[in-house]
């Protein structure tokens, strides 16, 4: 079965999406620690990050700087944090999270909520940003 994530890649589940090229995808988080939060995958699905080939791992994260660069000139941040748990989805997946602070990383945190149009608003902003 495929994973949520896989699903919103397919179009089959609705996303805030940020950024897409032919291998990556990057969308908000609907559960975030911040406004801004945003999710990059592979489209490929590999439930484990380090099981990526090094070349697709290494040009994911130079997708993900592209992104957390437009996060960070939209988002009231000092930085853009970068987390990769994956144990809540089998998807690899990367955390870009604008913080101002240590603890605002911190997962056990209660997560925000934002309406789909404050969603879409935020997308917006980060898109219009990426250069």
């Amino acid at each position: 079965m495929a994973s949520i994530f896989s699903r919103i890649v397919a179009g089959e589940i609705p996303s805030f999406k940020i950024a897409e090229d032919d291998r990556f995808y990057a969308f908000l988080d609907i559960h975030p620690l911040a406004e801004g939060h945003t999710l990059v995958i592979p489209k490929i699905e590999t439930d484990y990050l380090f099981d990526l080939e090094d070349s697709l791992l290494g040009d994911m994260m130079i997708f993900a700087k592209q992104v957390a660069l437009a996060i960070d000139r939209t988002m009231d941040c000092k930085r853009v944090g970068v987390a990769v748990l994956g144990l809540e989805v089998p998807h690899a997946h990367i955390h870009l999270v604008p913080i101002n602070g240590l603890h605002d990383i911190e997962f056990s945190r209660p997560k925000l909520k934002f309406t789909e149009g404050e969603l879409m608003a935020t997308a917006q902003k980060i898109r219009a940003a990426l250069k």
